[in-house]
């Protein structure tokens, strides 16, 4: 399959697993601890995150952006992928908050296509900038100590 054609379903997918995740009727909701930290902490890895890679290097899709530079500061210093992290951490928090065991099975299929994306994405950051390789090497893919 070409890149592009797999870049362009991984996106989909993520975006219709988000989607299928936030359809909550308001009876079902409630705030939930665990739940509520896992949102706290998603906004401020989102927030840290996009301060060190801004929206015009930004991409949700895998490809690096022709005028894009490589960013290895900020939550880049310990993960290479920390708005997945940031998506990840949201899902968790609203799916706890919303209930339903359903949603466990969405959040853990975002975490598979997130996963796949991530390997896609760095092949072509791998391609675009050779210095990757050493990046890669030093940094986790989500989790320090663990993936």
């Amino acid at each position: 399959m070409r890149t592009a054609t797999l870049a362009w379903l991984y996106v989909l997918a993520q975006f219709g697993l988000l989607a299928a995740l936030l359809v909550v009727p308001p009876w079902q909701w409630e705030w939930r601890l665990a739940g509520s930290v896992l949102l706290v902490l998603a906004a401020l890895l989102g927030t840290w995150t996009l301060l060190h890679n801004r929206p015009g290097n930004f991409n949700v899709q895998p490809q690096p952006r022709a005028r894009g530079h490589l960013v290895t500061d900020g939550p880049y210093r310990r993960v290479r992928h920390p708005m997945y992290i940031t998506v990840l951490l949201g899902a968790a928090g609203w799916a706890d908050c919303a209930g339903g065991w359903w949603r466990v099975l969405i959040v853990l299929a975002l975490l598979l296509v997130l996963n796949a994306k991530a390997a896609l994405e760095e092949r072509l950051l791998l391609a675009r900038w050779p210095e990757y390789a050493a990046y890669r090497a030093r940094t986790w893919r989500f989790v320090p100590g663990l993936w």
